[in-house]
């Protein structure tokens, strides 16, 4: 980054400052105004005989002041420039801008716009040609061409959520520029190591530029989540940063698959600290249901951590050989097991002790996991369907015990060979010692967990020696002897312990380290359940794109030229330019790519031993600011000042009269406290930006308040407000809810926090809202408020090929920028219906459009869903224009028809409104509530 510079724009008018003596010994000659003053007769008789007295010079403070304000007319007159820029490209050949458009540069990416346009503006005014080309697009023209076509590939690119390919791109320069050198090459970097030692600098400076530059931002906005642990109690989410100088606290929270968070956690960076870690406690069933990971306030593609079914909760069927003893149950193979999974996994058990009709049983309920606790000799028609359903993604474990341990040997269900019998340790016929576990290996689900150190095996079935025996050994015995061993059976896997599940043969079951050991098991499973019929998914097909993540960190359908994710890539899967970060599969099972892999580190990048000097920059974005009208400002408020002086001293204020001491005292704390307020503001914006005082929050949380989006249009605000409190009246009058007068809201401004939902009237003809408002209202959205949007036009083109009216492409243009949920019309049966009317349409002014709705995917038997949020929708959408049905004038005269007219329709339109307040105010309560009467008439009896 470059020091703080500073320059006269023009520095000619600097030489008036010379005169400046010339001023002093003039105001020090020109007295101020004579003072007049009327006198009685007697008293001018006797000031007849003496020496009339002029005073000659003016006091020396006065003097300064006016000194003080020459000095800053000449100064603000030269136009005084804090990091000017100047155009210094070199001439000696082309321009070669090279641009980051990767996920790091998104949340500054209009500032390297504008550095960029800057940069090919002064390459058109000298007539050189620009080379451009961005690090994060899958092909580039680079060859040097006119500034125009430079500036259009600028205005069309867009960050991206990938990784830079820096080295691609270096060499598509070196290409086109055939051997001609470049005057100048100005690198945007976003200031990230795209792979380690990243030799991009040298690379470009291989070119031999007359000068070449790195323009970087500070790094503060760039960092990323690289790493979530679904942990016992709570979620670990590891995150790393590029600018480490201070300590820094930053907000996380878990979102659903519809958007809406559901739990937060903190996280916090030290001094110095470029990695660290943070949690999210919540209890596991909620857990279960996080979608994604993200950073508060952050909005880049690396924030954002998406996460797929490896972290849902699993289906676990049990199957024991013998039966549970309802009276000693701690004797029971499965009472550790189900102790263990209990808190991670939903648990189904058969209703049979037969395990030819277990098996069958268990299997349509297409489990993830199976786990057999010394199950030894199957029946013969329970092998097929097994082995089917294992192929098809089925995890199968089983634990040893006496049944297995005489089992015979070829037993297709167990991942290697086994010894007949087991193999006991202090026993009276052993010479071993009991055996301590080794440590895990680096492969395998153990992998990373501690040595356990007070676990002993006592007995032990042992596996036949095979040249595959370590490769698919997961834990082992000090001793070298396997203790769990695994097999891969096409999409599947068979897992053997080999000790039993209750502690007879070893201390296992009763340590942490078995309930670690079996949940990251169960975790490697297939999520949703498999199947044992030949029809199932394979696991080893290619994935389409299903969601893709944009560089803001908002998952959209659209997935342009993504490729299949082919999930068999024996290496780590990257995002890449044919799979970039994304959710790959299908609703009913997805794979998540993040931008970045487990464990990633960001590091600056590193631009030393290049053979040219490098030149750093900053980004363009306020740095460049004029003092001039800081400086006409304080020359006036002196001004003001000396005029105010002149007026005292002239008698003006006879009785303020002071001493001079007295004045020259309080004209310079008057100085002070001017170029105090002055520089308190130090660029020359002076526009207001204050918020709301305490009176008014105050006024908007005594009463519940109906607000309405003000869009410009003097009618539709008309309109909103009357209609909102016409509202307001017959809910007064109906209900026990008395709201307060309605507001309008100005989107970019206003608090939204208050209100519990807000009707947005749409209107072609209004301005479009800036992404501020946008961002805004996603976030309100977001943290429980609901936005009615209503295109007034009641045309149902939703999920129609029709074209839409202009009030509903005007929506369709703002709910683009909006991450919103699956719709649905209010389903017959929902909350909405009954929750003070029973409804079974919800007519405005118009009748024909239906109540667009968040879509529910979990609902209960009576269509209301259960949620995180009380079942309340964040959005509704509707063309039926409820305010112009519920407007009236002072009167209650209503102040539009309704289409066609009918007194009954208005009516309804104003239940209509009673029912959404409800809701909005009560959520699903009133699902349970309406079947009230029938639970007392019962009890009655």
């Amino acid at each position: 980054m470059s020091a703080l510079s500073f320059a006269f724009a023009s520095p000619a008018i600097l030489g008036a400052l010379i005169l400046l003596p010339a001023i002093w010994w003039l105001l020090r000659l020109t007295p101020p105004h004579p003072r007049a003053e009327v006198f009685p007769p007697l008293r001018i008789l006797a000031t007849i005989l003496k020496r009339e007295e002029t005073p000659a010079r003016s006091p020396w403070w006065l003097t300064l002041l006016r000194m003080v304000l020459a000095t800053l007319v000449i100064l603000a007159i030269a136009n005084p420039m804090f990091n000017p820029r100047t155009n210094t490209l070199s001439s000696d050949g082309p321009l070669v801008l090279v641009i980051d458009n990767s996920w790091a540069s998104a949340a500054d990416w209009e500032r390297r716009v504008q550095t960029a346009d800057a940069l090919i503006d002064d390459a058109d005014a000298k007539g050189i040609p620009v080379s451009i080309a961005f690090t994060a697009d899958k092909s580039n023209d680079t060859t040097p061409g006119a500034a125009t076509a430079a500036r259009d590939k600028l205005h069309a690119a867009n960050a991206r959520p990938l990784v830079p390919d820096r080295q691609r791109v270096a060499q598509a320069i070196k290409a086109a520029l055939n051997g001609t050198k470049p005057g100048t090459i100005a690198f945007l970097s976003d200031g990230t190591e795209s792979k380690n030692k990243d030799d991009i600098v040298n690379q470009l400076a291989a070119l031999e530029p007359s000068e070449l530059r790195l323009i970087e931002g500070d790094g503060s906005e760039v960092l990323a989540i690289t790493g979530a642990t679904n942990a016992a109690d709570n979620m670990t989410v590891t995150a790393t940063r590029l600018n480490g100088s201070s300590p820094l606290r930053l907000g996380l929270s878990a979102l659903d698959n519809q958007g809406r968070p559901i739990a937060a956690g903190s996280l916090n960076f030290a001094g110095g600290q470029t990695v660290a870690t943070g949690t999210i406690a919540a209890p596991f069933e909620m857990r279960n249901d996080f979608a994604r990971i993200s950073i508060d306030r952050h909005a880049s593609a690396g924030a954002v951590h998406l996460l797929d079914d490896g972290f849902k909760r699993r289906h676990v069927a049990l199957l024991s050989g013998q039966t549970a003893d309802e009276f000693q149950p701690i004797l029971s193979p499965l009472y550790y097991i189900q102790r263990a999974l209990q808190p991670y996994a939903d648990l189904i058990q058969p209703n049979s002790a037969d395990v030819a009709k277990s098996i069958p049983e268990l299997l349509a309920g297409n489990p993830s996991v199976m786990i057999m606790a010394d199950v030894g000799r199957l029946p013969q028609e329970s092998y097929a369907p097994l082995q089917r359903w294992i192929q098809n993604g089925g995890t199968l474990v089983r634990f040893a015990g006496p049944r297995l341990a005489a089992a015979p040997a070829e037993d297709p269900l167990v991942p290697v060979t086994l010894r007949q019998g087991e193999r006991t340790f202090g026993g009276a016929l052993s010479w071993a010692e009991p055996q301590p576990l080794a440590d895990f290996p680096s492969f395998g689900p153990f992998a990373g967990m501690p040595k356990p150190t007070n676990v002993l095996i006592k007995r032990q079935v042992l596996a036949e020696p095979t040249p595959d025996l370590a490769e698919r050994t997961w834990a082992s015995l000090a001793d070298g002897t396997p203790l769990v061993t695994e097999k891969q059976m096409q999409a599947g896997r068979v897992v053997l312990f080999h000790v039993s599940a209750e502690p007879q043969w070893s201390d296992l079951p009763i340590s942490g380290d078995f309930v670690e050991m079996l949940r990251r098991i169960v975790q490697l499973s297939r999520s949703g359940g498999v199947t044992s019929t030949e029809s199932a998914p394979k696991t080893s097909e290619a994935l389409p794109p299903f969601r893709l993540l944009t560089a803001k960190g908002v998952l959209t359908s659209e997935t342009g030229n993504a490729r299949p994710l082919d999930p068999n890539n024996k290496g780590a899967i990257a995002a890449n330019f044919d799979n970039p970060p994304g959710l790959y599969g299908s609703e009913e099972g997805f794979t998540a790519l993040n931008v970045l892999p487990d464990g990633a580190e960001l590091r600056p990048l590193n631009a030393s031993g290049a053979s040219v000097s490098v030149a750093r920059e900053g980004l363009i974005g306020g740095e460049a600011w004029s003092a001039k009208p800081i400086l006409f400002t304080i020359a006036f408020l002196v001004l003001l000042a000396d005029s105010l002086i002149v007026l005292f001293m002239n008698g003006a204020f006879p009785r303020l009269r002071k001493s001079p001491k007295t004045i020259a005292g309080g004209a310079a704390v008057l100085l002070l406290a001017i170029s105090a307020a002055a520089f308190l503001h130090p660029t020359n914006s002076w526009a207001d930006d204050s918020k709301p005082g305490d009176e008014t929050i105050y006024s908007r949380l005594d009463k519940t308040h109906l607000a309405y989006v003000v869009t410009g249009e003097s009618d539709v605000d008309h309109t909103s407000e009357r209609g909102l409190a016409g509202l307001s009246d017959f809910l007064t009058y109906r209900t026990t809810l008395e709201p307060g007068p309605p507001v309008g809201l100005d989107l970019a401004k206003d608090e939204l926090a208050f209100y519990p939902i807000i009707y947005w009237p749409i209107s072609a003809t209004a301005p479009m809202p800036s992404n501020d408002a946008i961002n805004r209202i996603d976030a309100y959205m977001r943290n429980g408020g609901t936005v009615l949007f209503d295109t007034r036009d009641a045309i149902d083109t939703m999920g129609d090929n029709t074209t839409p009216s202009p009030n509903g492409q005007r929506l369709q243009a703002i709910l683009a920028n909006l991450d919103i949920p699956a719709l649905e019309p209010v389903p017959a049966g929902h909350v909405l219906t009954k929750s003070f009317y029973l409804l079974s349409s919800f007519p405005g002014r118009y009748a024909d459009s239906p109540l667009w709705i968040e879509a529910r995917q979990d609902t209960r038997g009576d269509g209301n869903a259960v949620s995180s949020s009380d079942g309340v929708t964040p959005i509704m959408i509707t063309g039926n224009d409820f305010a112009g049905a519920w407007a009236t004038d002072d009167n209650g005269i209503p102040l539009l028809p309704t289409v066609p007219p009918d007194e009954t329709q208005r009516e309804y339109a104003y239940r209509t409104g009673v029912n959404i307040m409800m809701y909005m105010l009560t959520g699903n309560y009133k699902s349970d509530q309406v079947h009230i009467p029938d639970i007392l008439e019962r009890l009655g009896q």
